[in-house]
């Protein structure tokens, strides 16, 4: 194999030089970007949740004016024969599901409650009855623009087709002291209109994050998107520094080739 010309070499290692550099300068203004975008996000979460608490029973809840991480609270009773499951959603690395019940409101509106977590059930274990006290409650949580999602592969080329399995009910199901998640509907994603859809309730545009205590199991952790800015800018500075070493080895070439001349 014929060796190349010393001048071809020097041409080649150039051009490699320079793309191994512009490459690791737009790595590092793309790590800037993704710090600005979560200095952002931790800004929206601290304006939420510095924001006085919503009563949903009488406020307007207009979906343009909604922050997420707004507190809020809301009294209505549960219809627990209307629960859905979440299914896929982790808590420190152990595999669970989320149970979402709506609180009916006096005034017929309702509003989706994501009550809390449990550990999903393994081997022989038993799928937990998950307490549901009937009458009025008062629910305090945080709000949400929807249902935090996991990603579906085809979610984005077809419809979903989530089937609840609600039976039709001549009267309220108000009553029921609790929720056997054994027999719930699991779904991977779950959207306000789907389930208003299916049955018939007139949801508020907005979910709850519950957070107030109850004595149900559940646990009430609910996951936040990293604010870590300062990873991303460490990670900018050194592929900016990996930049300045391609630029170093450049400059030394470009005076090695002027010496050589």
């Amino acid at each position: 194999m014929p060796q190349l010309m010393p001048k071809t070499r020097t041409v080649l290692a150039v051009t490699l030089l320079a793309v191994v550099g512009a490459t690791c300068i737009a790595l590092g203004i793309w790590q800037l970007n993704r710090a600005t975008e979560r200095r952002a996000i931790a800004s929206s979460i601290q304006q939420g949740q510095a924001m006085t608490a919503l009563d949903l029973n009488v406020s307007v809840t207009d979906p343009v004016q909604i922050k997420n991480w707004t507190p809020a609270k809301v009294q209505g009773q549960w219809r627990g024969d209307l629960s859905v499951l979440l299914d896929n959603r982790n808590l420190e690395g152990r595999p669970g599901l989320w149970l979402a019940t709506p609180l009916v409101m006096t005034d017929g509106r309702a509003v989706l409650v994501l009550r809390g977590w449990f550990a999903r059930p393994l081997g022989d274990q038993k799928a937990p009855v998950i307490a549901t006290t009937p009458g009025v409650q008062q629910i305090s949580g945080e709000l949400a623009e929807h249902v935090p999602r996991m990603f579906e592969l085809w979610s984005s080329s077809r419809a979903s087709s989530n089937n609840f399995g609600f039976k039709p009910q001549a009267v309220a199901s108000t009553q029921i002291e609790s929720v056997d998640t054994a027999k719930l509907q699991r779904v991977q994603n779950l959207s306000l209109a789907e389930l208003s859809d299916q049955s018939g309730l007139n949801f508020l545009p907005v979910v709850l994050l519950q957070t107030s205590a109850s004595n149900d199991g559940l646990i009430r952790v609910w996951p936040k998107p990293s604010v870590d800015a300062d990873k991303n800018t460490g990670y900018a500075m050194q592929w900016f520094g990996f930049a300045t070493i391609c630029l170093i080895a450049l400059l030394a070439m470009a005076w090695r080739i002027r010496r050589n001349r």
